[in-house]
């Protein structure tokens, strides 16, 4: 099954190495980079820089090389929004399935990318772009269906949930910062994690697959991690508490998504991530809350979320239990 990769940064890099290790019959056979573009033949590795072609619009790469799914690891910037928009709208028009980790035009553009994907009878997958290795828009898509979800709680930015344990622990808000970019798991520019709105896009995008909510219409409140936030951590951490960045969204109050520090207990489910783990709560009344924990924050995490949603818009042979 051939794939066209968009993206050939630390993410789309990942993808690569996960596509060749995983030996499902998957094959890349386009990558897109910034400028450049290189058409990879059956079991060969990909070529020099030097050697790519001039970049050309993406209908000539997928009439050359029909593909099945476009994967995209662009990065979720204003100079990478309207490529990641128009190819997905051209893929989706021209039949050709989906998977991306890119969250700006998810967000801007729900419905429309919805509609082309109607137009074109294709399918579009964003785990990605939802909590790399968690499966939160899994659960979200499929698995609780019809168990009457009716709130949404998480911590799903592990570099908010790293920075306030160490400022439990009395370290600064600086070095704490410091220290999860030592540790890889924050940006060079944690500005999106310390302010809560990289919490808030994934929680928007679980509630748009969750209730169908128009996700580019969702409001979004948000409460940063900032100069308040060492003497509240240290405040809760001498309660037997812990301070989490606590994205919510609820049936309650509708096409809204907030942000809040939060002390939370023992008791909650979020108080036992640890370090740069994620985790999302989801409440269903009949059936109880529903948690799922973990996943690494990192290209190949994302890579891994990308692989598995390509995997299984594909489909697995066999019979039985498969």
């Amino acid at each position: 099954m051939r794939l066209v990769l968009s993206g050939f940064g630390a993410v789309g890099q990942a993808f690569v190495d996960a596509v060749s290790r995983d030996g499902s019959g998957l094959r890349i056979a386009a990558i897109r980079g910034h400028r450049t573009e290189a058409f990879l033949a059956h079991g060969s590795a990909v070529p020099e820089r030097s050697s790519w072609e001039p970049l050309r619009p993406l209908g000539q790469a997928l009439d050359r090389v029909r593909p099945a799914i476009l994967v995209q690891a662009l990065p979720s910037s204003p100079d990478a929004h309207a490529r990641s928009l128009e190819e997905a709208v051209t893929a989706l028009r021209s039949g050709v399935d989906v998977v991306t980790a890119t969250k700006s035009h998810v967000l801007s553009h729900w419905r429309e990318l919805e509609q082309a994907a109607v137009d074109g009878g294709s399918r579009i997958r964003i785990s990605g772009a939802t909590g790399a290795a968690l499966p939160t828009a899994d659960m979200a898509r499929v698995a609780l269906r019809g168990m009457g979800c009716t709130a949404v709680r998480a911590c799903p930015n592990g570099t908010s949930t790293f920075v306030l344990d160490q400022l439990s622990a009395g370290v600064g808000l600086d070095s704490a910062v410091l220290e999860a970019q030592r540790r890889g798991i924050a940006e060079a520019a944690p500005s999106a994690d310390l302010s809560g709105n990289d919490a808030a896009t994934k929680v928007r995008l679980i509630a748009g697959l969750l209730w169908d909510w128009d996700v580019a219409q969702v409001s979004v409140q948000t409460e940063p991690i900032d100069a308040r936030a060492p003497a509240l951590a240290l405040a809760a951490a001498r309660q037997g508490l812990r301070l989490r960045a606590v994205a919510s969204a609820s049936l309650e109050r509708p096409m809204a998504v907030t942000v809040r520090l939060e002390a939370v207990a023992p008791t909650d489910p979020l108080f036992h991530i640890a370090g740069p783990e994620k985790a999302m709560v989801f409440s269903c009344p009949d059936a109880g809350d529903i948690t799922v924990q973990g996943g690494r924050s990192s290209p190949a995490g994302a890579a891994l979320a990308m692989l598995k949603d390509a995997l299984n818009l594909l489909g697995l042979s066999g019979v039985g239990f498969q």
